[in-house]
């Protein structure tokens, strides 16, 4: 924080930000890979206004790159408000997250990577301009309706493709079951086709999660489905995440995907096994194990995880994959 007065229009002005560095080895019967690098750097800031204003801009810096400048793109650059305790309005360039992990910020994953499900079906891009209106109704249920630009611009979008849209209903179940936290969402996304758009292509994508939280374990789930257009074939998918607090620093994580193409080579690999084989396939399993050490919660920790990964390739053109990987990593936020 670097400045803090709740009598002046500027209430709160503070850094925002991310760092984090890791390491990967992974070793598959089609070949093996292992580098040492800076996964993100983010540099911003936040300022709190009068009235329940909020300015946010950040960029995305390229730390790996020595031949230009380190700076690559905007990623937040928004204005929202917030009327009510029940009701935030966002404007112009944020994060459209839906699926379990693409709706997860990664500063506060549980995994190093994301989900093959979201590497698939998620817009990885993450950050278009637009609109969104989110609320909620007695604490029991929420919503978020927002409207997007998928053109490929760095800054603020020109509008140069075409939009799609998000709609996402979550339910808070943890009273009739009785547990800590009991979250069930659907998000639902509508994009219109367009051969310029910076996103999956996907006309329409349905994702279910469920995240579940009691006393020192917890079970995150992820079904999602995607109708494909161009040459990007139908998509399902389903994870299974589950994990256990020893205590307050460290964490255990499994996660099992599954991603099944309706044709051929529908399916990418995930981000490191990309580096091994180039081509796609249509039926894909993984199995991760790891372990979080966290320093000050998700602000400052230390992940490590362990996968095995099957990637069948019914049309024999470069995509089958079968090996292990190990990732370990520095994640910090402020």
């Amino acid at each position: 924080t670097l400045y803090e007065n709740q009598n002046t229009v500027i209430q709160k002005l503070s850094l925002s930000g991310r760092l984090q560095a890791e390491s990967y080895s992974f070793d598959a019967d089609q070949g093996n890979e292992k580098d040492t690098l800076w996964r993100r750097a983010r540099f911003g800031f936040k300022a709190n206004m009068a009235q329940n204003w909020l300015v946010h801009i950040e960029g995305n810096f390229d730390l790996e790159n020595d031949n230009t400048s380190d700076y690559s793109n905007l990623t937040d650059a928004y204005i929202s408000w917030k009327p009510a305790d029940e009701l935030k309005i966002k404007i112009l360039k944020q994060s459209a997250g839906f699926t379990l992990d693409g709706a997860t910020s990664s500063k506060k994953l549980l995994t190093l990577q994301r989900n093959n499900i979201t590497n698939n079906m998620w817009f990885t891009a993450e950050y278009f301009t637009g609109l969104t209106v989110e609320g909620s109704f007695n604490n029991q249920s929420g919503y978020k309706v927002g409207v997007f630009s998928n053109d490929d611009n760095d800054e603020i979008s020109h509008f140069d493709a075409k939009l799609f849209s998000l709609l996402s209903y979550r339910r808070d179940l943890s009273q009739p079951l009785n547990l800590n936290k009991v979250d069930f969402r659907i998000d639902y996304i509508y994009n219109q086709e367009d051969d310029k758009n910076n996103t999956r292509d996907f006309s329409q994508v349905l994702s279910l999660v469920t995240e579940i939280e009691h006393a020192n374990w917890g079970l995150s789930t992820d079904i999602t489905l995607g109708n494909g257009y161009n040459s990007q074939s139908n998509l399902w998918g389903v994870s299974v995440m589950p994990f256990v607090n020893f205590n307050e620093q460290l964490q255990a994580v499994v996660r099992y995907t599954y991603l099944n193409s309706t044709n051929d080579n529908g399916i990418r690999s995930g981000r490191y096994e990309r580096e091994i084989v180039s081509g796609r396939g249509d039926e894909y399993h993984e199995a991760y194990s790891g372990f979080n050490l966290f320093f000050y919660g998700h602000k400052l920790k230390w992940q490590t995880g362990l996968q095995y990964t099957i990637m069948n390739d019914t049309a024999d053109d470069g995509g089958e994959y079968k090996g292990w990987g190990i990732t370990t990593g520095l994640r910090a936020y402020w």
